[in-house]
């Protein structure tokens, strides 16, 4: 009968280098190469069955890199941006400008010398700051991509819109330019990545000029609702409505009869909607007409 792997509270669930186990006399390298433990990189192990979630497999990469910083993509996840699936994203990390070696797999190295300021630590693992991780994703992403993520970043209250700028502003290099722009572009209001997307194709419709998160107050001044999109000279209102709108279909109901007795009329947009923008736009345009202006 094959004898249980032994329990070593001391190392827990974390990734923690073979050797530093060993000589501290906690395992040893029989243990190592037993049922109990995995390897994830070259002298990195865990517990056997952990799952290798970005944190753990960021953990793992610092491990075998003392000194690394996570940035990227993985720094974003680990201070709380959904960025959606990760799949077979790469960890990636940072390192100074003078570090050799190469990235095992699974890992993507960037050389830099990062500035005073530029790095927290998150449950122990050090990774880049929200301003930097944000424009340095900016400088990277697609430009409607760079200004949703941005959007992120300041809606989570991880960082501010001028402090982004600042940031956007002071690079330079590959990139730059494209991470100011999308600062430029960024407002921080949006409340998901589509509303961003939505704000975006409206500045660019013709359409009259919307005010995001707009207060619709009724005629006695009183809070009635907070809109995602409002034309208060023709009291029209666009909302974006996202698949969690389902959960809270009675509020909703209830919200929109309070909007159209202060005499609004709120237009829906849906994801489906979102694949046919010339079609939307008409729509919304031709919703827009049929409110007289104030």
């Amino acid at each position: 009968m094959p004898r249980r792997p032994r329990a070593v509270p001391e190392l827990a669930d974390r990734p923690f280098r073979g050797t530093a186990a060993v000589a501290a006399g906690l395992l040893t390298r029989n243990h190592l190469a037993g049922p109990g433990w995995s390897r994830v990189h070259r002298d990195v192990y865990v517990a056997a069955g952990t799952q290798l979630t970005v944190e753990v497999r960021a953990r793992a990469a610092v491990a075998l890199i003392p000194g690394a910083v996570v940035s990227g993509s993985t720094a974003a996840r680990l201070l709380g941006i959904d960025l959606g699936p990760v799949d077979d994203e790469p960890v990636e990390i940072t390192v100074a400008a003078s570090c050799g070696g190469r990235a095992p797999t699974g890992v993507r190295m960037r050389r830099r010398d990062l500035p005073d300021g530029s790095v927290v630590v998150v449950d122990g693992v050090a990774v880049t700051s929200a301003r930097v991780t944000a424009v340095d994703l900016a400088t990277r992403l697609p430009p409607g991509r760079a200004v949703q993520v941005l959007d992120q970043f300041v809606a989570a209250g991880l960082a501010g819109l001028d402090e982004l700028r600042a940031e956007a502003a002071a690079r330079t290099g590959p990139g730059a330019v494209r991470a100011r722009r999308a600062a430029a572009a960024a407002d921080g209001l949006a409340a998901s990545p589509p509303e961003t997307t939505l704000r975006l194709v409206l500045l660019r419709s013709g359409l009259p000029r919307p005010v995001a998160q707009h207060e619709v107050r009724d005629r006695a001044g009183r809070f009635v609702a907070r809109v995602d999109f409002g034309w208060p000279e023709l009291r029209f209102a666009l909302e974006y409505d996202g698949a969690g709108h389902v959960d809270r279909l009675a509020q909703d109901r209830r919200r929109l009869n309070a909007l159209q007795d202060a005499g609004w009329r709120v237009f829906y947009v849906t994801a489906a909607d979102m694949h046919d923008l010339p079609r939307l736009l008409m729509r919304i345009a031709a919703a827009m007409a049929a409110c007289p202006a104030r």
